[in-house]
């Protein structure tokens, strides 16, 4: 009979007190003195006397086809064990049975644990003051929403590694002008400037060399101009990761999670995902962020200490363009088309670009603020802009190479092809178009409202039944008889006013 180390002990005890085997068993709660005996003769705990079993308890099920397995897994460790299992089933079949795959799945990750050789992650020390990390990371899979429409953001992320101090801005995509945007707001938050800047090979901060050119000691790809006068203006001295090794970027990728995390929590506790504006998503995280880094301040104290104080002015976050409006009222912005009011034709306007939007100007006077394009759309065309154009040459509507953004919504393209199947093509047309006029002089969702009605009822209907349900029957004023008008009871007013003033 086996004992436990404590049971060993009480035996040693009271066998020490002159006690016989007999009754230092029974004290120990052992049946039998011969285990005492044992443990007597030993001189050693149970613990020690324990040896790591080498041999197996039951047949190895795998054991003929063992070596085929192996060789497969030699040639191609990147094999995983259930398309192992299946190719091996085919090879014999009827040998083995699908309750078998969890015991072949160990079989083959202890043979990989043993053969196949990983890289180790290699923790370092961080200096405080020493480098700023910034990444861009999406946030789709927070699933917030701006006014109902899901929202495609990126953050723009810098963490001090040596306090996990953060900050971020918002943005459309990792440019060099987001870049700027997230750079420049941390640091002007955070008020001191670390020695280095670090990302990763982003287009926004790296290019391709040269066939003539040689890159600096350690890096593969040179930086580009931009992203140097961006850095030399705050004082830092640039620093990206090598290629295909996140892994040297891992501070700010795992505050990117610890973040994401924090902010799933957040929108837990507010009990919705919706906001009014960018500005007012923008605000919410940096409340967040704010709550984070008051519990590294500390930490950020010692970093703040040997940093250097920001002492420069902010880079303008905008860049100004001038374009001439074509003859079709369009401008072109960064490869990029769009609309403006058919008043502008052939005059030239002032666009400045910022991360979310363009505001276009003629001299001094704000014409129009219009959606900043990133991806593969590359135009944005306001039917507001070019209905009036489009009823006076209704022909150009059907192949006009910008047709689907005067579908302001889906409704409206339904509407047009449900109109399709009760008039001519022309006719169609022109009775969408005046539809889309109707919707530009008053109220588009009023409009689009109707829309959906009249679609979904099935019956013909035209743009007389669109106005009457936009633009119901006015309101009947009643008319009121005017009196003659009687001076005498002003002057009995003035009289009186007059006498409680006395």
């Amino acid at each position: 009979m086996t004992a436990t180390d404590a049971q060993v002990g009480v035996i040693m005890r009271e066998r020490s007190q002159g006690k016989t085997q007999q009754q230092a068993a029974i004290k120990a709660n052992l049946k039998s003195r011969q285990t005492v005996a044992k443990y007597e003769a030993s001189g050693v705990l149970p613990s020690e006397m324990q040896q790591p079993r080498a041999y197996r308890t039951r047949s190895d099920p795998f054991a003929e086809d063992w070596a085929m397995i192996e060789a497969k897994l030699t040639d191609a460790p990147a094999l995983e064990a259930k398309a192992l299992f299946e190719w091996l089933c085919e090879e014999e079949p009827g040998r083995y049975q699908a309750g078998q795959l969890q015991t072949f799945q160990r079989r083959v990750a202890n043979w990989k644990a043993l053969n196949v050789p990983q890289i180790a992650t290699l923790p370092q020390i961080r200096q405080p003051g020493e480098a700023l990390q910034t990444d861009g990371t999406w946030l789709t899979e927070l699933g917030v929403t701006i006014q109902g429409q899901p929202f495609q953001g990126m953050l723009i992320h810098s963490v001090l590694p040596y306090s996990n101090w953060e900050w971020g801005r918002l943005a459309q995509s990792e440019s060099l002008m987001a870049v700027q945007l997230g750079l420049q707001s941390t640091l002007f938050k955070l008020s001191y400037v670390p020695q280095y800047h670090q990302t990763d090979n982003s287009s926004a901060a790296t290019r391709r060399l040269g066939v003539y050119e040689v890159a600096e000691e350690g890096q593969e790809r040179g930086f580009t101009a931009g992203y140097l006068h961006l850095v030399a203006h705050f004082g830092l001295e640039p620093r990206s990761i090598h290629l295909r090794s996140p892994n040297e970027n891992g501070d700010i990728e795992s505050a990117n999670g610890s973040l994401k995390r924090a902010l799933e929590q957040h929108l837990l506790l507010r009990g919705q995902r919706d906001f009014d504006s960018v500005d007012a998503y923008e605000q919410f995280l940096f409340t967040v962020m704010g709550k984070r880094n008051r519990l590294r301040q500390e930490r950020l104290n010692e970093e703040i200490a040997v940093m250097m104080p920001l002492n420069v002015s902010k880079l303008a976050t905008r860049k100004q363009v001038k374009v001439r409006v074509n003859q079709a009222s369009l401008i072109r912005v960064d490869k990029k088309s769009y609309s403006v009011p058919t008043g502008l034709i052939g005059k030239q306007v002032k666009v400045y670009v910022e991360e979310w939007t363009l505001e276009v100007y003629l001299g001094t006077q704000h014409i129009e603020t219009l959606p900043r394009l990133i991806g593969q759309k590359d135009y944005h065309v306001n039917y507001r802009h070019l209905i009036d154009t489009l009823l006076r040459k209704p022909g150009g509507f059907r192949d006009y190479r910008y047709r689907e953004d005067l579908f302001p919504t889906l409704i409206f393209r339904q509407a047009w092809e449900q109109l399709q199947q009760w008039h001519s093509p022309r006719q169609a047309d022109l009775i969408y178009l005046r539809i889309l006029r109707l919707a530009a002089r008053t109220l588009e969702c009023d409009v689009a409202l109707a829309l959906d009605l009249l679609v979904e009822s099935g019956q013909p209907w035209g743009e007389p039944d669109v106005e009457a349900l936009v633009q119901p029957e006015p309101v009947v004023v009643p008319h009121v008889e005017r009196g003659p008008v009687e001076l005498s009871q002003y002057d009995r007013l003035l009289q009186e006013f007059a006498h409680e003033s006395a």
